[in-house]
């Protein structure tokens, strides 16, 4: 099976190595690679949750996309909506994206206390945060608060990851299991209201995808650099090109959990 794009393999690379990383539009991998979705529809269910609210806060929030698409739905910000970002070009990219639609965005590092007094939000959203701070989620949220999120689960996308790292333990990542999640949430005074995982299939149609995926992804192969893998995406490539795409699979999981009221 050829490339949907037949180039050569420097052209592709080349190509997959000029492209921007920053925000969360994966629209560049249209007919390049493609990701089932899970079933539960994070985005248009965070609308229906955004409705209902108050106060408002997305945690790590990329570009802005997630909750642009959402309040596009019909529905407009909570009278107080705020979002973290803590990568400086996402931050600007949301901004832009998100101050026309009523939520200020606030630059602060991810693994920094959040910015907000105790209480403040009766709900918190994020989608795919790198390392959720549960016991800063449960103070920022108000008693009867909900946080609603879609997390990245254990060993996702691995079969790419140990294609270029090699095979890595099996306890590796296992602290984003859902059981792992659960535990944390609840020893941080949340109740788990909704937990659901599921496993999905992904396709990288060339190698130019890949070279982006691993550019945008920055944790699946920390230090990526085209150079250093030179030889493994070479490999890779022919392989693509003579088999057709490589697949592998994600791991997510939809987590609502409550701050009770006492």
């Amino acid at each position: 099976m050829t490339s949907l794009h037949p180039h050569t393999f420097e052209d592709l690379v080349a190509e997959g190595a000029a492209v921007p990383t920053a925000g969360w539009d994966f629209s560049w991998f249209e007919g390049r690679a493609t990701e089932a979705r899970p079933s539960w529809g994070y985005a248009r269910s965070l609308a229906g949750r955004l409705a209902g609210a108050a106060a408002s806060l997305d945690i790590q929030t990329g570009g802005g996309e997630v909750m642009a698409f959402a309040l596009d739905q019909g529905v407009k910000a909570p009278v107080l909506a705020a979002a973290t970002e803590g990568w400086p070009p996402n931050a600007a990219k949301a901004t832009a994206l998100l101050r026309p639609r009523g939520i200020v965005v606030v630059a602060t590092p991810e693994d920094a206390p959040l910015p907000f007094a105790d209480g403040t939000f009766d709900l918190v959203s994020s989608r795919h945060p790198v390392n959720p701070q549960w016991a800063e989620i449960a103070r920022v949220l108000q008693p009867g608060g909900t946080y609603f999120a879609q997390h990245v689960g254990a060993r996702s996308v691995f079969e790419l990851v140990e294609y270029f790292l090699g095979p890595l333990p099996q306890a590796q990542s296992s602290d984003r299991h859902p059981d792992q999640e659960r535990v944390r949430a609840e020893a941080a005074g949340l109740e788990i209201v909704d937990l659901r995982a599921e496993r999905l299939r992904i396709e990288f149609h060339d190698i130019a995808a890949v070279v982006h995926f691993l550019r945008k992804v920055v944790w699946m192969v920390p230090g990526f650099t085209v150079e250093e893998y030179m030889l493994r995406l070479r490999a890779l490539h022919e392989r693509i090109e003579s088999e057709g795409p490589f697949v592998a699979h994600s791991s997510r999981h939809l987590v609502e959990a409550r701050r009770p009221h006492s």
